[in-house]
C-alpha cells in the first residue's frame, strides 16, 4: 500500500524556524504542500529561509516571535491567522539550553531555559489551541476542524544526561504537557504529540562532532552516529497529516535507540 501525504490547503506555524531543526521542519512541510508561517526572533534568517522555500515553489510567510513574551505570542498568532489563514498545524520547536552541573545552575540559567522551553512552549500551544477549539465548537471560521500540534521535546526528556540537567527537566515537562493537552483536546479533533529527537547534526553544532569531545560522544551512541535533520521528515509529516488521526498523546523517540 502506498501513501501520498498532501498538506495542500493547510497552514503550518513553525516556531524557532530560523535555523536547525526548525528550518528543516518548515522546508519539509512546505514541500508537502502546507503554507508555512516561519516564526522566530531572527527575522533576517527567516527571510533567507522564505526565499529558499519560495524558490522550491512553496509558500512561506515571516513573523517575528519571542516565545518568552506573551504579547508577542498573541500578536504573532493573530497576525498569522489574519494574513495566511487559520492555523492547522503547530510545530512547537523553540528551545534553548546551557551546559553546567546542577550545583552551578544560576537563577538566570534556570529561567532562561524554562521561560523558553516550558513557559514559551505552553503559551504558544495554548494560544493556537484556543483557536483550534473555537473552530471545533463552531465559534470561529476555518476550512479544517481539529488540528495537529507537534511539540518538539528531546530524548533528554526521557533519559537524564550529565551537565544539562536543567534542560532535561524542561523537556520532561514538555513531554507531560503533550500528554495533558492530548487528554483535554483530543475529543475536539486536536491531536497533540511529541517528537523526542536524539543527537542531530545541524549547522549550530556541526563543528562539535569533529572535536575530541564530540567524537567521544559519538562513540557512546548505540550505532556510533548522529542523525541528520532530514531523518525526522517522515515522522513530522505523518504527525501533521490526517493519517495520524489515531495517534494522540504519543511521545516518539527519534534518537537511533539512545534512550533505550
Amino acid at each position: 500500500m502506498a501513501f501520498n501525504i498532501d498538506l495542500a490547503g493547510r497552514v503550518a506555524f513553525v516556531t524557532g524556524a530560523s535555523s536547525g531543526l526548525g528550518a528543516q521542519f518548515a522546508r519539509t512541510l512546505a514541500r508537502a504542500g502546507a503554507a508555512c508561517v516561519l516564526a522566530s526572533r531572527r527575522v533576517e534568517k527567516l527571510k533567507e529561509l522564505r526565499a529558499h522555500i519560495e524558490g522550491e515553489g512553496g509558500s512561506a510567510h515571516v513573523l517575528a516571535l519571542d516565545v518568552t513574551d506573551l504579547d508577542s505570542i498573541r500578536a504573532a498568532v493573530a497576525h498569522a491567522e489574519t494574513e495566511v489563514g487559520s492555523i492547522d498545524i503547530l510545530v512547537n520547536n523553540s528551545g534553548v539550553s546551557t551546559t553546567q552541573r546542577l550545583q552551578d545552575v544560576s537563577e538566570e540559567d534556570f529561567d532562561f531555559i524554562f521561560d523558553t522551553n516550558v513557559r514559551g512552549a505552553f503559551f504558544v500551544a495554548q494560544e493556537v489551541g484556543k483557536r483550534m477549539l473555537a473552530r471545533a465548537r463552531g465559534a470561529a471560521p476555518g476550512s479544517y476542524t481539529g488540528g495537529r500540534i507537534i511539540n518538539i521535546a528531546s530524548m533528554a526528556g526521557l533519559k537524564v544526561l550529565p551537565q544539562i540537567g536543567a534542560y532535561c527537566m524542561s523537556k520532561a515537562a514538555v513531554v507531560q504537557m503533550t500528554k495533558a493537552m492530548a487528554l483535554e483536546w483530543g475529543r475536539f479533533g486536536i491531536n497533540v504529540n511529541a517528537i523526542c529527537p536524539g543527537y542531530i547534526d545541524t549547522e549550530i553544532n556541526h563543528h562539535h562532532w569533529q572535536t575530541e569531545q564530540g567524537q567521544k560522544l559519538v562513540n557512546m551512541l548505540p550505532r556510533r552516529r548522529v542523525g541528520r535533520p532530514e531523518d525526522l521528515d517522515a515522522l513530522l509529516v505523518m504527525l501533521a497529516s490526517d493519517q495520524s488521526h489515531f495517534v494522540n498523546g504519543a511521545v516518539i523517540a527519534a534518537d537511533d535507540g539512545f534512550a533505550v
